[in-house]
C-alpha cells in the first residue's frame, strides 16, 4: 500500500470519495479466477458478484439487487458473464450423483443440459463436453440477463449498458468472448420474455411538481 501511495498520493483518496466501475463482473467462486487478477482492473473499475458457476438466477436477490445497483445507480457500461473451463459446479451438474444442499442450485445447471441436450450428447470426450457445457451456461446467463425487467428498462434508456459471455481458461490465462449479443440472445426471445412498464404505472413513479 505504501508503494501505490508513493506512485500515486491522491489514488486512495479518490476511492474514498466514491466509485464510478466501468464494469459489472458476474462469475464464479472458485477461487482459481480472481476478478481484477484474470481482467487487469484495478479498485474501483469493476463492480463484482461471484457464486458457483456464475449463475443468473431470477429468483437470487442477491444477484438482482447487486444488478439494478450496478445499472441504475452506477451506471455500468458493460456487464461480463464469465465462466471458466473446469467449472466444479459445471462438472456436478453433469453428473448423476447427489451433493447435498448444492443440488439445488445446480438444477439451474441441469437446465442448461435440457435446453442443449442434443449437442452436449453429441460430444463423447468427457473433457470437451464439460467445456462446451461451460460455454452453454455463460450463454444462457447472458440469455438470463436479457430476461430480467432491469436490463430490458435499462436497454430503452439512452445509454443501455453492453452484455458480455467470456470464458476463461485457468490452464494458459486466456480470456475467452463467446461473442454473445444482447440482440441474439433476445431476437427469438422477445414474445415470450419482453415486458414493458405500463402506462399508469410509470405516472404513478413519476415525480410530483415542485410547489411554486
Amino acid at each position: 500500500m505504501a508503494s501505490k501511495k508513493a506512485d500515486d498520493p491522491e489514488f486512495f483518496q479518490r476511492l474514498a470519495n466514491g466509485q464510478a466501475p466501468r464494469y459489472l463482473f458476474i462469475g464464479c467462486s472458485d477461487s482459481r479466477v480472481p476478478a481484477s487478477g484474470i481482467t487487469g482492473t484495478g479498485p474501483g473499475e469493476m463492480f463484482v458478484h461471484r457464486n458457483i458457476a456464475n449463475l443468473v438466477v431470477h429468483s437470487d436477490m442477491n444477484l438482482l439487487s447487486v444488478l439494478q445497483y450496478a445499472v441504475e445507480v452506477l451506471g455500468v457500461k458493460d456487464i461480463l458473464v464469465v465462466g471458466h473451463y473446469g467449472c466444479g459446479g459445471v462438472a456436478a451438474a453433469a453428473s448423476n450423483k447427489q451433493y447435498g444442499l448444492i443440488d439445488n442450485w445446480l438444477v439451474n445447471i441441469r437446465d442448461v443440459v435440457r435446453l442443449h441436450e442434443t449437442e452436449v450428447l453429441r460430444i463423447k470426450d468427457e473433457t470437451q463436453r464439460l467445456r462446451r457445457l461451460v460455454e452453454l451456461n455463460v450463454i444462457e446467463q447472458v440469455r438470463n440477463l436479457s430476461k430480467t425487467n432491469i436490463i430490458q428498462n435499462a436497454m430503452r434508456g439512452e445509454n443501455p449498458p453492453r452484455l458480455h459471455g467470456l470464458v476463461y481458461d485457468i490452464a494458459d490465462g486466456v480470456l475467452k468472448d463467446l461473442n454473445v449479443s444482447e440482440d441474439d440472445v433476445m431476437r427469438d426471445m422477445e414474445h415470450i420474455y419482453g415486458t414493458e412498464v405500463p402506462e399508469d404505472a410509470e405516472a404513478a413513479h413519476a415525480p410530483s411538481p415542485r410547489p411554486q
